[in-house]
Formats: structure tokens, sequence, C-alpha cells
């Protein structure tokens, strides 16, 4: 609430006045800008003077605004009285602020005595930004603050008690653009309620206890964050008017399927994780799977595809859901989809149901971590020709040997050391992956050239119990992989090959008594060996002109073999 200063570009380059006036030596002064922010205040300071258009008092101790303090400041454009105890604003004191654009009276006790202070800002005619943000205000407190504010483009009501949002409520600001009624209690929106708000670009519902949007009409809206609701149905208003919503946040709630979003094409930015999604396809879920009925579940026609129309779309977070499929054709008409997160989910495998040759999407990030995969097929990775990069994590996938016979295909298992292909995933030639995560797989052992043909740039492999890694297992990322992590892995030994151009390495939480000898054509930045058997460090001479910050603590590092930190 107290964070509008980005809002007000044009008054904070004010220009100076000549002007001089008595100064406060608690205060930082400049001629058109007095902050006197935490300093004790518990009257409004008047001693300041003329020509001041920026004024900042928050986190102070004042009560309150009255006239006879607040003589000269007829030029205040913007006031801040954010955390204090004010509980009385007369309306002599704001005659005294004809040119008042922002007021900012977050956290404090405005709920005292709203009758004679909402009179007060009937003359707050020009007011253009109003923060009332965590002052106990009640659905009736709220109106009647604003009740007279024509000029109103900015409102944060968020932190109060509101329950309801009644249909006149914002009828005399018919010019907010802005409106934040978050982390309050409002469980009911009156039909109209947003009728008047023409202009409403960014509004902000998220932490109430909201169960269902029906009939959302607000066209002309571009920012929704609904998130943290109890929220299990969201559909549009009948019509064929398009939507011009680009970011819409409807996380942490209870929905059971994807929203009804057919007329929101411009949308972009679409955050539906942490809700209770089981399926992506059409046809569920079924009416009876609602803990509530919905009178609006009647007209659903559930053999129209949810995302048809979201054709925009870049970012799009189903993280901590419930589905435990990857139904691939759902995504594909999604053709500007960019970062996609299927994180914490309960994913068992990929559905190729009506993928057919040269079906693509267009994900470029995709984050599949914590789920309960354990193959992933070559066309799932030729169906995604520009990923760079891939969160696996916390899955149970075994990376498949690479031949150079292979030439891009499934391998076929006939080594007795190599796991069949249908138990192991091909991490190699995938031409554009720069970023894995293979962290908590619990892979035993990597097999050779595993990424050979993949030009990555960081590699995670932590987290690997006893993992094994022969000679060969990195081979092919010479010349292009710049971070590893082999962290917590419990290793005896790494056998890493000569990577030219890695910088960052994390061996902690091993049992490495001595470093890879590979290691020593590597020009590393940093280096962590935390947590390890080693008593000397020789190799480090080699990284004399690169190395910035090295992490030792915990290892028996021997007293007679300490001249590596000579370097």
């Amino acid at each position: 609430g107290c964070f509008l200063l980005c809002l007000l570009p044009s008054i904070l380059r004010a220009r100076a006045s000549p002007e001089t006036r008595p100064s406060s030596p608690l205060c930082q002064q400049s001629p058109t800008k007095v902050s006197c922010k935490g300093v004790g205040l518990q009257k409004f300071p008047k001693e300041l003077g003329q020509g001041i258009k920026y004024l900042e008092l928050s986190n102070n101790f004042i009560q309150n605004l009255s006239g006879s303090n607040m003589p000269g400041f007829g030029q205040l454009e913007y006031l801040d009285v954010c955390f204090n105890q004010l509980e009385s604003v007369s309306a002599a004191a704001l005659a005294e602020l004809p040119r008042l654009r922002s007021l900012l009276l977050g956290s404090n006790h405005l709920d005292r005595n709203y009758l004679a202070n909402g009179e007060a800002f009937h003359l707050l005619r020009n007011i253009e930004v109003l923060d009332l943000s965590v002052n106990n205000l009640e659905n009736h407190m709220a109106s009647w603050y604003i009740s007279n504010l024509t000029s109103l483009r900015v409102l944060d009501l968020s932190g109060n008690t509101m329950t309801r949002l009644l249909a006149g409520t914002f009828q005399s600001s018919p010019r907010l653009r802005q409106l934040d009624l978050s982390n309050n209690y409002i469980m009911e929106i009156q039909e109209g309620a947003f009728e008047p708000l023409e202009e409403l670009e960014v509004l902000n519902l998220a932490l109430n206890s909201l169960h269902c949007i029906s009939g959302f009409s607000l066209t002309q809206l571009q920012v929704l964050n609904l998130s943290h609701n109890a929220l299990e149905l969201f559909s549009e208003e009948e019509g064929a008017e398009p939507y011009l919503l680009r970011v819409l946040d409807l996380s942490h709630n209870r929905l059971l399927s994807f929203p009804e979003l057919s007329r929101a094409h411009d949308l972009t930015h679409l955050n539906l994780s942490n809700n209770l999604i089981a399926s992506l396809l059409p046809g569920s879920p079924h009416p009876w799977e609602f803990v509530l009925p919905y009178k609006e579940m009647q007209r659903f026609n559930r053999t129209v595809r949810p995302v048809a129309a979201l054709t925009h779309v870049a970012d799009l977070d189903l993280s901590n859901n419930r589905l435990e499929l990857f139904p691939f054709s759902f995504f594909h008409s999604l053709g500007s989809l960019h970062s996609l997160s299927l994180a914490r989910n309960c994913l068992q495998d990929v559905a190729r149901e009506s993928v057919t040759n040269g079906t693509e999407l267009s994900v470029r990030s995709l984050d599949l971590h914590s789920n309960a995969l354990r193959v992933l097929p070559r066309w799932f990775f030729d169906s995604l020709p520009h990923l760079e990069s891939m969160d696996l994590g916390s899955n149970s996938l075994q990376p498949c040997e690479s031949q150079g016979s292979d030439q891009g295909r499934d391998f076929q298992g006939d080594s007795h050391t190599s796991a069949p292909r249908d138990s192991c995933t091909p991490f190699y030639n995938v031409p554009r992956l720069k970023h894995l995560s293979l962290s908590k797989n619990n892979i035993s052992r990597l097999q050779p050239r595993a990424f050979s043909g993949t030009p990555l740039l960081s590699l995670d492999l932590s987290g690997n119990r006893d993992l094994s890694m022969p000679t060969g297992a990195l081979a092919g990322l010479e010349l292009s992989l710049q971070e590893l992590s082999l962290r917590d892995n419990q290793m005896d030994e790494a056998a890493l090959p000569c990577l030219g151009t890695l910088r960052v390495l994390d061996l902690s939480g091993n049992h490495l008594s001595l470093l890879p000898p590979g290691l020593s054509c590597s020009p590393l930045q940093s280096l962590d060996v935390r947590n390890n058997n080693l008593q000397a460090l020789g190799a480090v001479r080699s990284w004399s002109h690169s190395l910035r910050a090295m992490s030792v603590a915990g290892n028996p590092w021997s007293c007679c073999s300490l001249g590596w930190l000579d370097t």
C-alpha cells in the first residue's frame, strides 16, 4: 500500500523552488521534497513552510491532521502518512491541500471517526492516488471514504475487513485504473459492483474468500489476481466481446478443471498452480466433483477445448496440481508457449494420444521436477525442438548411453552395462538444450556419452546417492559445459574429462580424497569441496588466474600439506 512511488514520476520530477524555509534537523530536505520518515513525530511538522510538493511522514506517531497544523502547504501534491496512529482527518486540514494528488494513509486507525473523516474526504476533488490499506475498514466505511472522489485513478483497500462488494461501492470513481482489494474477507461480489469502472486495468482480489467467479464481464481488464481464494469455478460472461486480459493469476484455489477462457485472446501469463486440477482433457471434472452446486455448470459444453483461443500465452504454470498424464495434444494449440511448469504433480507418463509426426511445441523452458516420471521417450524431445531449459529433479529417470551408431535414435540396449531403451531416457542429441537438472533421480550409474550432442551449459546431478561416473560419462561436453553440480552424491571418486569451459563446480557432500585429475584444464572461477575427505588441494595452482571463490570447510586438511593456500 505504501509502495506507490513508482506511480508518481511527474511528482518526483517536480522542479525545485528557489524559496528558502526553516529546516527541521530530523528530516531530509530538498527545495520541494521533505522526508521525515521514522523520526518520532507526534504531530504535523508545520514549521517546514512554503513550497513543498512532496512530504513523507510515514512511521511516526501522528494521531490527527487538523487545519491549525497545516498552514502554508498549498503546493503539496504528495503526502505519505502511512504507519502512524492516525484516526482523525479534519475538513479544515484537507481544505489547505487543494493541489494534493496522492494521499497515502495505510496502516492507521481510520475505522475510528470514519463518518467525520469521510465527510472531510469530499474535499479531495483532485485526488488521483489513495491508499487506505490496513485500516480495519468494513464495507460501508470504505464506500463512504471514496463516495465523492471522482478523479481517483489508483485505490488501495487491501488488508481491511471487507466481506462484500456492494453494487454502488465504486459508482463515484469511474476513472479508476488500479484497484487493490487483496487480503480482505470478501465472500461475495454483487452483480454490477464493477460496472462503473470502464477504465479499470489492474484488479487485485487475492487473499479473500471467493468460491465462484461466474459471468466475468470486465472485458477491459488487463491484469487480474484472484490467487489465494477458494475458487472452484471460473467462467466467462456469455457474449462475443473479446477480453483484453493479459495476466491472470488463479493460483492457490480449488479449481478442478482448466478455466473457461475462450475469449481471452490476448492472455500471455496464466498461473494455475496449487489447485486440484487432475485432468486437462475434455469431459472433466464431473458436476458431482464440486463441493458446492453452481447453476453455471449446467451450461458447460465440455467438448469445447478450453485453450483453443489462448494463442498468445507465453507462460503457463500448472505446478502443484494432481495431473497424472502429460497430454501433448492439450498444449499443441498454445503456439506462443515458451515457459511451462508441471512441477509437483503426479505425472507418471507422457501421452502421445493424438501426436503425429511433425507435432511440435514451442516450449523453451520446461519444469517437471517432483513427479513420478520413469522414462521420457525420444519422440518427447523431438516434439520439443526449441527446448533450452529442463528441470527433471526428483523423478526416477535413468540416462541412456549414446553410441556413435545411434545418430540420435533410441539406443537398442545391447551392452550389458546399459539400461534397455524402454527403461532409460535419451538425453543425447537434443540440439538446443542448454540447462538440465537431474538432481535426486536415484541415478546409480551415469552411462558413457550420456549427453553427447547436447550443448549443455549447466548440468545438475546432485542428490544421486552413490552415483558412479565412469570415464567418458560426460564425454561430448568438453567445449560447452560451464556449470556442474555433483553435490551430496556420497561419491568416492569422479572421472571428469577435460572440460575446457567449466567455471563453476560443486563437489560438496561427497567422500572424495582426491580431486578428479581432469580438472586441471578447466578455468574454474568457483569451487565448492565442502564436507569431503580431502587433505590437500594441489590442483589449485592450475586456477591461480581464474579462481575467485572457494569453499573448503569440513575436510580433514593435513597441516603438513597446506602449500596450496599460498596460491
